[in-house]
């Protein structure tokens, strides 16, 4: 069993092991035995990147045995530049979604542990899968778990959200399975991926595939106008699941466009591009003003979520290394910055029980700790130079600004709209004079929550101060991948 498998399945058995074993008047065992689950599952994922060979965009810590034998569908997993930093991440917020659930969740306990592990795991899968059947059964198997979790440990319309996100994301999927096997059988009986990039596709099949993949991936991602459930999502779910939903779920889309779209079709990638970009501006400008009239914090954040990723489509969908690593730096950051940022509101609401911005103010007087970390990811989300917010962003506006200037321009509105919805959340909640009892009767935050958030701080300090060791680990996979589909144009 190499790296992967072990990121893979440790974290499922450790949560199936909590499923078949724990119980709530074992809460305290249970919570060790998840946290020390998602340690490993983060410790076997280290060598990845201290071992990974900068210098090749050829699949890494491979392993391939047969599965099902008869329809040629193996057990196939690898990691390149563009997929390898997003197991790490996975496995790293699922030891921070353990330790925030520490001390808040007290009722099956061990349900909602076993759930998250799970999910853990089977995320790591998405990432780490080279069979195109293994790929679809590791991604459609993470609504499972989320669903549940929406649906038990969720607010109060908690089904109807847990619904629409099940619906929402199994339908544009179905698309996607139609073109996996419309691929097995036009390559001669083969899921191997890989094999897939080197097929000679006519036009009219390209476009057929490129729109059964961005069904099921753009509302992953989730791209406008297929956003809508993702609001509803994040209101519902426990801090845990709003956590993962923004921090990994929403890359597992965007990672498929760069596993499939635009390798497997590159041609018609690129005569939908400007459809892509036209959406993905949509998602920068509309929906930040959509975010700059919430009255919710985790609607807000949510939506703040979808104007980033589409950063990410857009640096996607440009054709330059800028806009491409670019696109995948702002995952990987988005993935700290906005985890972090449902952590805080997750404090606040074990306190006061609300996500009104109304219901706060002058929090800043009762929790100055906890008040310089949230101001100081509320910068990260804006984009401040030095954080990891700013990285990605920048990338991708001087992507753009090269593939076309209106476009760049269009972009960086999203500096402008960013901190206007997050300075004017900030103001309310944190600054002023305290506003009620509520606010004044806080408590700072313990010494597990300055654990969870400081880890968060130091990794968006990192990254935005250092980006180099990102950068330098996908540089050679997006090379590789926009040569190929430069050649694929040209032929």
């Amino acid at each position: 069993m190499g790296l992967l498998s072990l990121a893979i399945w440790l974290p499922i058995v450790f949560g199936a092991l909590l499923l078949a074993l724990g119980r709530d008047e074992h809460a305290g065992m249970v919570r060790w035995v998840a946290l020390i689950g998602a340690v490993l599952g983060f410790v076997v994922t280290l060598p990845l990147v201290t071992g990974f060979d900068t210098a090749t965009a050829a699949m890494q810590f491979t392993e391939n045995v047969a599965w099902i034998a008869r329809f040629n569908v193996r057990y196939h997993l690898g990691v390149d530049g563009l997929s390898v930093w997003f197991v790490l991440l996975t496995a790293f917020i699922t030891v921070i979604v353990v330790i925030s659930a520490w001390e808040v969740i007290t009722e099956r306990v061990h349900q909602y542990m076993g759930a998250f592990l799970i999910l853990s795991g089977v995320m790591v899968g998405v990432f780490s899968a080279l069979d195109g059947l293994l790929f679809y059964v590791f991604f459609e198997a993470t609504l499972i778990p989320m669903y549940i979790i929406i649906g038990i440990w969720g607010g109060p319309r908690r089904v109807y959200a847990a619904f629409k996100f099940f619906l929402y994301t199994l339908l544009g999927s179905l698309l996607m399975l139609i073109a996996l096997i419309f691929l097995y059988y036009k390559s001669g009986g083969s899921f191997e991926i890989l094999e897939w990039h080197k097929l000679p596709l006519p036009m009219t099949a390209q476009t057929l595939l490129f729109f059964a993949f961005f069904a099921a991936f753009s509302v992953k991602v989730p791209m406008w106008p297929v956003h809508t459930w993702l609001p509803d999502a994040h209101v519902e779910a426990p801090t845990g699941g709003s956590v993962v939903l923004a921090a990994i779920m929403l890359k597992l889309g965007a990672y498929g466009f760069l596993r499939f779209s635009l390798p497997i079709v590159p041609d018609a990638s690129q005569e939908w591009a400007g459809f892509v970009i036209a959406l993905s501006l949509i998602a920068v400008i509309y929906i930040g003003l959509v975010a700059l009239v919430q009255q919710d914090m985790k609607k807000l954040v949510a939506y703040s979520s979808i104007a980033h990723m589409g950063f990410v489509t857009l640096g996607f969908f440009i054709f330059n290394e800028l806009g491409v690593a670019g696109g995948i730096v702002q995952m990987i950051s988005h993935g700290f910055v906005s985890g972090a940022m449902f952590l805080c509101i997750g404090v606040l609401y074990d306190r006061v029980h609300s996500r009104e911005i109304a219901s706060y103010g002058g929090v800043v007087n009762t929790m100055p700790k906890f008040a310089a970390l949230a101001v100081f990811f509320a910068m990260a989300n804006i984009g401040l130079p030095g954080t990891a917010g700013f990285v990605g962003e920048w990338m991708v506006i001087l992507g753009a600004v090269q593939f076309n200037f209106w476009i760049g321009l269009l972009a960086a509105t999203t500096l402008i709209f960013g901190a206007a919805y997050t300075l004017w959340m900030v103001k309310r909640v944190y600054f002023g004079a305290v506003a009620n009892d509520d606010v004044r009767g806080l408590t700072d935050i313990n010494h597990r929550e300055f654990l969870m958030l400081g880890v968060l701080a130091v990794a968006v300090l990192w990254m935005g101060v250092y980006p180099k060791p990102f950068t330098d680990v996908m540089q050679v996979s997006v090379t590789e991948l926009l040569r190929h589909v430069s050649i694929s144009k040209l032929n």
